[in-house]
């Protein structure tokens, strides 16, 4: 059975956990924080960060890598758009949520969540309210790229609604969610993405797990 390496926490290995989800795929998920890694697990992912896909002999670390190998290996159903003009705009999405996105809507998570939770701390409020006044103009952005579609790319659920989708997961475990007045369109999108069994099962594990209720 394949394994995961990596804890649920992690947008990125919420990620591959929704994709082997949506695609049936059964796995074993290997509990590994993404700090303080041994030399063992560091020579399976050389950037010493989570995921990374253990797959009998085959070892590929990288959330992205890894849904890619997966569509290769398990192609149905697709979770890359046929077109390739979609196909690129998946991509972007995907790239746009691992970076920006996390960068700024990982912040607020880190310090509500992962300082007081992992190092003991009260979370820096004043480095919540810039990534929040940051998250405006993404979720702007977000608004407007959706206008009337149901998915991001390709007219049905693919790679860019898991990765936008799995970083809001930590936005709201953070305390926080996208004010459905201002950003109508968005808000009701990530709706849809979160009730999406493959989602809301990660969730609903995640809340119990880190007590949230």
């Amino acid at each position: 059975m394949p394994i995961v390496h990596g804890v649920s926490a992690s947008p990125f290995v919420r990620k591959v956990r929704v994709a082997l989800a949506e695609k049936g795929v059964d796995y074993e998920l290997n509990p590994v924080m993404p700090i303080g890694q041994n030399p063992e697990y560091l020579r399976k992912s050389p950037l010493g960060k989570i995921p990374c896909y253990e797959d009998g002999e085959f070892v590929l670390p990288d959330s992205s890598c890894i849904l890619a190998y997966l569509e290769r290996t398990h192609p149905t159903p697709p979770l890359y758009p046929a077109d390739p003009k979609q196909y690129g705009r998946a991509l972007f999405y995907e790239e746009y949520s691992d970076s920006k996105l996390s960068e700024t809507l990982g912040s607020v998570f880190f310090q509500r969540f992962i300082q007081p939770q992992i190092f003991k701390k009260e979370p820096d409020e004043k480095v919540c309210r810039e990534k929040l006044e940051t998250a405006r103009g993404l979720f702007d952005y977000l608004e407007g790229e959706l206008a009337d579609r149901e998915y991001l790319a390709g007219g049905r659920f693919s790679v860019a609604d898991i990765a936008v989708g799995s970083i809001f997961v930590n936005f709201a475990h953070a305390g926080e969610k996208v004010d459905a007045k201002r950003w109508p369109r968005l808000a009701a999108y990530l709706g849809r993405i979160h009730a999406r069994p493959s989602f809301k099962a990660l969730i609903e594990e995640e809340r119990q797990s880190f007590g949230l209720g």
